[in-house]
Parts: structure tokens; sequence; C-alpha cells
């Protein structure tokens, strides 16, 4: 079983261990800056497909507070420059607008986002998970997922406290969206010692 995920998020922060509601929105970056005196944008791409990025014709932005409140931006330009997209978009014509939207986070909506293959997931999938050990241990469920860049983690709260479960092979043995199941094999050291 693969531990793939994708980086696009429909809110990437946990919400406790309740399962929410699948978004409408996925995030596929977020406002850094200005760029130059034209009302550009830099923007961090948060995604696994940026390809996709230049040949949209709007985006959604809303601020990391209240992901759910979007506006609709026509893109006027897009392109990508080093690590970054550049983004032109209509009625923003000055770096003091722009500099307005830092920090937006970057949007498109569910429906068009790229497929995903077999064994990958959204990290907002994972929200919730209940999460068990392969003897049937109850460990918690899965509160937030940390990207770190070599491989995600997993934050589990649960009877033993807060938990962090590296998304490897070795650790992460099956994962059950349907029935909102993860089970894992700790590492050893990786559980807190049971208390006596």
């Amino acid at each position: 079983m693969g531990a793939t995920t994708q980086r696009d998020s429909g809110n990437d922060r946990g919400s406790g261990g309740v399962r929410t509601p699948e978004p409408r929105y996925l995030t596929v970056g977020q406002v850094s800056k200005p760029h130059g005196v034209w009302g550009e944008l830099r923007v961090k791409i948060i995604t696994d497909y940026p390809e996709r990025l230049e040949r949209r014709v709007y985006f959604y932005l809303a601020h990391p507070d209240s992901p759910e409140k979007t506006d609709r931006y026509e893109v006027e330009k897009c392109r990508f420059h080093k690590e970054t997209l550049l983004l032109k978009l209509g009625n923003l014509n000055d770096r003091d607008s722009a500099d307005e939207l830092r920090g937006m986070l970057v949007r498109i909506p569910i429906e068009e986002a790229v497929p995903l293959e077999e064994g990958e997931y959204y990290h907002f999938q994972l929200i919730g998970a209940r999460v068990e050990t392969e003897g049937g241990e109850l460990l918690g469920q899965v509160i937030e997922v940390i990207d770190t860049g070599a491989n995600d983690v997993y934050v589990v709260r649960g009877p033993r406290g807060e938990l962090l479960l590296p998304a490897l092979d070795d650790v992460i043995l099956d994962l059950d969206l349907d029935s909102n199941l993860m089970v894992v094999r700790p590492l050893p050291g990786m559980l807190p010692e049971d208390e006596k």
C-alpha cells in the first residue's frame, strides 16, 4: 500500500479529528507578495500539478482563515518564474492593489482537479480518519497533514496523546477512504510507552 498524497488541499489544517465535508475548492497556491508595479502577484505553488495552472482562465482567491469564502478573478496572464507562479489578474493594475492580496489562497473548483491515480488522495480526505495498528489498537484520528518536503507526516490525536506518523510504506500499511480507516505499523520508539 503506497502512502502517496497530493499537496492540493481543501483546508490543510485539521478540524480536531472531526470529519469535515468535502471542500468545494482545492488550494493550489498562496500569494506571497506583489511582483513589479503593474499588479502582478508572486504565488507560491502548492500543488503536485503546476503545469495545469498556466492554462487557467480564472482562479478563486480566499483568505486562509475563511477558505470557503472565495472571490473569482479572471486571469490576464500566468507564467512561471523560477519556483513561483507570476499571476496577473483582471482589475488588479498596481502594486498597492496586489499587495492587498498578500497571503491569500489561490484555489480551483474541486470538479476541475486532476483525477487521482489509485492509492492517491488529497490531504483533506485524511482528516478524521480512524488510525489503528495492524493488531487493532486504536491510536486516534488524523487531525492534520504536515507537508515536510520529503514525505507527509500525519498528526494523530488519541488515547496516547498526539502522535506523528510519517507517510512511509513501512508505516502506513493500508488506507481505506470508504471506511475512513488507516492501518499502521509504528516503528520502534514511535509510540509513547504505556503508562504503568
